[in-house]
């Protein structure tokens, strides 16, 4: 059979949204995690990542209570580990129906701020395949970014799967980001998402690694999305060999 001819592999697909919701607290002040998730739904998401997932103090609650999650019912969180946070150092992930996952890790990131990554792997209910995601939210200082994404590439190198690492990188010049790291990387950039109301830079990103292709990749842009949160969301769907 010639290449021209040749059937394409098999895939499965999936849409996956990363967004920064500063504690479910808007543009106007006010706290309203019902927001968020009006928001996503818009979107339709199959796999989330949230940054800002949880309040900063005591115990760190979650910013959109367990308890809406459930009745609003579209999602299913993937738990962290014990205690009453949504997320680690307030990065979680949620899933639709017919997604399913594990924890892997939960990585404490070098840097003078407290941050954190936490990687899971991700599957379809129904079929073959599965993948690494990184739902990550990096610090504030170039250095300490550099150093925080090589500890989730030395995390996930020997994992064996394709990875996707999602998330508020806090970086304007994402390429330079990647550049020491001589790996199979591609950058995910769909465009400027800080600040909500009059979006001028790119600070949210995605990183894809191996056997996976992007299809296409957008920032969310609505009335709902421009007072929701400070950032806007971004996603993308993404297609994997099964």
């Amino acid at each position: 059979m010639t290449s021209r001819h040749r059937k394409p592999a098999p895939e499965w697909r999936l849409r996956i949204a990363s967004y920064n919701i500063r504690k479910a607290v808007g543009l106007d002040w006010k706290r309203r995690p019902e927001r968020i998730l009006s928001v996503l739904d818009e979107i339709q998401p199959d796999v989330i990542v949230l940054q800002e997932a949880d309040k900063r103090l005591g115990q760190r609650p979650a910013a959109i209570p367990f308890g809406l999650l459930a009745t609003h019912g579209a999602y299913q969180h993937l738990d962290p580990g014990p205690g009453p946070s949504l997320g680690w150092h307030g990065n979680a992930i949620l899933l639709r129906k017919g997604f399913a996952g594990e924890v892997l890790d939960r990585l404490d990131l070098p840097g003078l701020e407290p941050r954190g990554a936490l990687v899971a792997r991700i599957r379809p209910t129904a079929g073959a395949g599965s993948f690494a995601l990184v739902a990550a939210h990096l610090g504030l200082k170039r250095g300490s970014r550099h150093q925080q994404v090589s500890t989730i590439l030395s995390a996930t190198r020997n994992l064996r799967l394709p990875v996707v690492l999602a998330g508020d990188l806090n970086e304007r010049a994402p390429a330079r980001l990647l550049a020491p790291f001589h790996r199979d990387l591609r950058l995910v950039t769909p465009g400027p998402s800080f600040h909500a109301a009059h979006p001028f830079v790119a600070l949210d990103h995605m990183i894809l690694g191996g056997a996976v292709r992007l299809i296409r990749a957008q920032v969310h842009v609505t009335g709902l999305s421009r007072v929701a949160s400070d950032h806007l969301p971004i996603w993308a769907d993404l297609a994997f060999p099964t």
